[in-house]
This record gives C-alpha cells, sequence and structure tokens, in this order.
C-alpha cells in the first residue's frame, strides 16, 4: 500500500551487492528517493566459463531455506539465475510480552534471472527480472484470539529490459521496466471475517545519455516516463487510483584537479496531479593530501503521496501534498595504511508537509520536522587474522506536533554503537561476532543485542556455518509493539563450484 519496499519477504541467496546513498536522491532517481536509495545488485557471472553456488540451512523456529544459482559469463552471451525456497514457523509479530502467543509463519519462493548480450558495436541488450510468491501470517489488530487466520498471499513480479548503443560521442541506454504485486489479505477482525485484494503497478520508460566533455568532465542527461496504479477488491473496496509522473534531468562532473571531483544534478518532474516539482543535488569530494578526504553534500528532494494515502477510502487524503525534504552532510576521512580507516560525518536533514498515519486516517504534519547529528566510523585489522570495524552516531531531533499518535516519526535512537570483529581462529575456522547498543529513543527502552557466526572450509568448494542471534536472548523491540526474535540457531551448508 505504500511506495516503501517491503524488506521482511526479500531473501539474499541471490544478491552479489547492496549499496547504500545516503541523503536525498531525488535528483538522480525521481520521487520517492527523499532520505536515500538501497541499491541492490543480484548475481552475475564472475569471470569466465560457468559458475555454480548452492545453500541448504535450517535452524530455530522450524526454519529451512534452500537455495540454487547458476552465472556464466561465455563469449558474448552472459546469463544468471537464482531459485530459493524459504520456509519458518516464525514467532509473533506483535511482542510476545505483550500477551501475544501466537507465531506468525513465513514461506516464499523466488526465482531471479538475468540474460545479457554484447553486441559487435560495442553495445549491449539484456533483460532481467525475478518472480516471487510468499505466504506470511500476522497478528490481529482489534483481537487476540490466537487463531493463525490472519494471512498475506503475495504474488510478486519485476522485469527489466535494457540497449546500450554507443552512438557518436553519446552512450545511450534506452530501458523499460514493468513491476507488479497482488496481496490477498485474509483477516478476522471483532465484526468477522474479512478478504482483501491489494494490486499495485508500476511501469516505466527511460533514455539515459552520456557525454565525456573532456578528459576531465563528463555529461549525464536523460528523460523517463512513468505510471503507477493501485487497487483494491474485496471486503473494504472498491478503491483505485492512477498516477504518472514524466522526468527530465541532467549531471554534470567535473575534475578541475586530480584531487578534487565535483557535481550538480538537476531534475524537473510534471506529475500528473501535482503539476511541476524540482529537485537538485550537489556534491564534492577533496583530497587535500594523501590519505585525507572531506566529502559535502547538499540535496533538495520531494516525495508526492502515494495512491493508497490518497484515495483508500478509510483514512485517505485526496488533499495531501508532497513531502518536501532539505538534506546536507558533511564529513572527513582518514586512511591508515591501507587497511585502516577514520570517518566522521554530519549531517542535517528537513521535511515539511509530513505525511502521517493518525487516528486511522492519513495527514499532513505541520511545521517542519528536523533530524542532526554525526556519525563516527573506524576499521582496522587488530593482528594479521582479525579485525574490527564499527560506527558511532548521534541523532537529534524534533517534531513540532510529536503526539503518541505519531511519535514513531522521531523513533530513532538518539545513541547507536555497531561494533564487529571478524578473524580466523584457525586456518579452516573464521568467525564473525557483532553488537549493537541502542540507547535514547523517545518511546521505547533501550538494548544491547549482539550476535555470532562461524564457518568452517570443509574443503575449497564447501563450507558449513553455525549463525547465532541475539545471544543474549535480549527482550527488545525495533518498532513499539513488534515482537523481535529470541536466542535462536542456523546451520548451514554453502558451496560454489
Amino acid at each position: 500500500t505504500q511506495h516503501a519496499f517491503d524488506f521482511g519477504s526479500l531473501t539474499t541467496a541471490d544478491i552479489s551487492r547492496i549499496e547504500l546513498l545516503r541523503g536525498g536522491q531525488s535528483a538522480v532517481y525521481g520521487s520517492e528517493a527523499i532520505g536515500g536509495v538501497i541499491n541492490i545488485t543480484t548475481r552475475r557471472a564472475e569471470g569466465d566459463g560457468v559458475q555454480q553456488f548452492a545453500t541448504i540451512e535450517a535452524g530455530s523456529y522450524n526454519s529451512f531455506r534452500g537455495s540454487y544459482g547458476v552465472a556464466a559469463d561465455i563469449g558474448a552471451l552472459d546469463y544468471a539465475f537464482s531459485l530459493t525456497r524459504t520456509q519458518t514457523d516464525g514467532f509473533s509479530a506483535a511482542d510476545e510480552n505483550s500477551g501475544n502467543s501466537e507465531a506468525d509463519g513465513f514461506e516464499s519462493n523466488r526465482l531471479s534471472f538475468s540474460v545479457g548480450h554484447d553486441l559487435a558495436n560495442g553495445g549491449r541488450v539484456g533483460v532481467n527480472g525475478f518472480i516471487e510468491d510468499a505466504r506470511l501470517e500476522f497478528d490481529e489488530f482489534s483481537i487476540s484470539d490466537g487463531t493463525p487466520n490472519e494471512v498475506s498471499w503475495n504474488d510478486s513480479f519485476g522485469l527489466r529490459a535494457y540497449l546500450k548503443l554507443p552512438t557518436g560521442v553519446v552512450e545511450s541506454t534506452i530501458d523499460a521496466t514493468y513491476y507488479e504485486i497482488e496481496r490477498d489479505v485474509e483477516q478476522e477482525e471483532g465484526f468477522g471475517l474479512t478478504r482483501n485484494l491489494y494490486a499495485g503497478q508500476r511501469s516505466s520508460f527511460g533514455y539515459l545519455g552520456t557525454i565525456d566533455l573532456s578528459a576531465a568532465s563528463s555529461l549525464r542527461f536523460g528523460l523517463d516516463t512513468t505510471r503507477e496504479k493501485f487497487s483494491l477488491t474485496g471486503t473494504w473496496g472498491p478503491d483505485s487510483g492512477e498516477n504518472d509522473i514524466f522526468g527530465i534531468f541532467s549531471e554534470i562532473s567535473w575534475s578541475p584537479s586530480e584531487t578534487l571531483d565535483l557535481a550538480a544534478t538537476i531534475r524537473h518532474d510534471e506529475h500528473s496531479r501535482f503539476g511541476g516539482l524540482t529537485s537538485g543535488r550537489l556534491a564534492s569530494s577533496w583530497r587535500p593530501v594523501e590519505d585525507w578526504i572531506l566529502r559535502a553534500s547538499a540535496a533538495q528532494s520531494f516525495r508526492a503521496p502515494s495512491l493508497y494515502e490518497m484515495f483508500y477510502r478509510f483514512g485517505g487524503n485526496p488533499l495531501l501534498q508532497p513531502e518536501e525534504s532539505l538534506s546536507l552532510d558533511l564529513g572527513i576521512e582518514r586512511r591508515i595504511g591501507g587497511d585502516a580507516f577514520l570517518r566522521a560525518t554530519a549531517f542535517y536533514n528537513e521535511t515539511d508537509n509530513v505525511i502521517d498515519y493518525v487516528a486511522s486516517n492519513y495527514t499532513q504534519v505541520p511545521g517542519t520536522v528536523r533530524r542532526r547529528g554525526v556519525e563516527l566510523e573506524f576499521g582496522t585489522a587488530i593482528t594479521a587474522n582479525w579485525r574490527v570495524d564499527g560506527n558511532y552516531t548521534v541523532t537529534t531531533g524534533e517534531n513540532p506536533t510529536l503526539t503518541a499518535g505519531n511519535a514513531w516519526n522521531l523513533e530513532f535512537p538518539g545513541n547507536d554503537l555497531s561494533v564487529t570483529l571478524s578473524g580466523e581462529i584457525t586456518e579452516r575456522l573464521s568467525t564473525t561476532l557483532s553488537m549493537q547498543s541502542v540507547r535514547n529513543r523517545p518511546t521505547l527502552a533501550d538494548y544491547t543485542v549482539a550476535n555470532a557466526s562461524f564457518t568452517y572450509a570443509i574443503s575449497d568448494a564447501v563450507d558449513a556455518y553455525l549463525r547465532i542471534e541475539n545471544l543474549q536472548d535480549t527482550e527488545y523491540q525495533l518498532s513499539r509493539g513488534y515482537g523481535t526474535s529470541d536466542r535462536a540457531f542456523y546451520l548451514g551448508l554453502r558451496s560454489r563450484f
């Protein structure tokens, strides 16, 4: 029902890299990238030939996960696909310490794939996508009878086709994407059993051109058009809505010297409901001396209300306006000996027209919501075989209309410390130990939780591993009212051949 991606059903077997882009990114990625971007890359072939990988895992809550994949790079052709099955009896989605004893299970099947072909003229054509079906259980909203009859059956499908062409001085990329999700939700409330089908689609077409203006500068420009649809049928329907967004953007990168990089991006979107919306971003990186880096960025971003926020008949608000955000950051990094670093980043964010859910209705929060803080990061090898990494973040902020109904808007930790120790116990046995300590949240208790994993190399191609989550069996909440795992153990085998 929302713009936000549901990480609850994401599995990691087909993922090769996750990249975090901080701050407002609407100028580059369009609406919805108001707080940053999480860029997830699925597996691709690494080198020539055919590679296969497989994982099998079992553990607490009667959990099981199995996956198999193959990736190949054969001349001009490369392809990859992976298939994953996940199932678990789970724990209560509502905190068990509040009297919720019903376990909420989850199961899913996911197929992801990609095929690409290099063209004789230096171009490339390809397609990638995924298909997933999932079943998940959740807890009642208004009654708690302990019966597992609150279920959502989720089916989702995504596809992207692209063509890259070297057209003279301009390198062009044309792509088309399509994504759809259907959630068939059955639940029992005080007034009986309800069943609703939520459906959403997003289709888009885009063009990106790249020109090298000189040895030190380049220009990227493009356009994209997106159509979003939502519908609800069943007990609470019918409801529906549709948006069209057309955007144009340009980004120039310039390196006036070997130590200084500058970038500026501007984007204009025409939204079928809100008219023209313009966003921009400036970024710089300066290396005054060897092993020192100074970074800074400023971005203005927006997020248009989702169709569900506007048109759901039991809480939607068609008068909502886009959220608007300003984000600033300034950082300094020191590299020490190649494998050690210290990094400090000061950040500031302010958002107007925040959309909140209060008293079963979507509404616009008056005033400006602000968050500011400093993040310290470090990493170093402490011996030839051991390494420690960590970060510590201090955050403050204010919401001019903070109430019990919308306190989640400031439910970030005032102090957040994470430390990871990794290394080799023997030539074949390695371990990773991690700890996170969270303090000073407005309405939630402090907590410290630790995790551990041990990996044993049976051979060059096969590893056995043990993962222990919540070592101290800590009782804590990440979000108010929601449950977290007790101490849990998972044992698995993974192979790459």
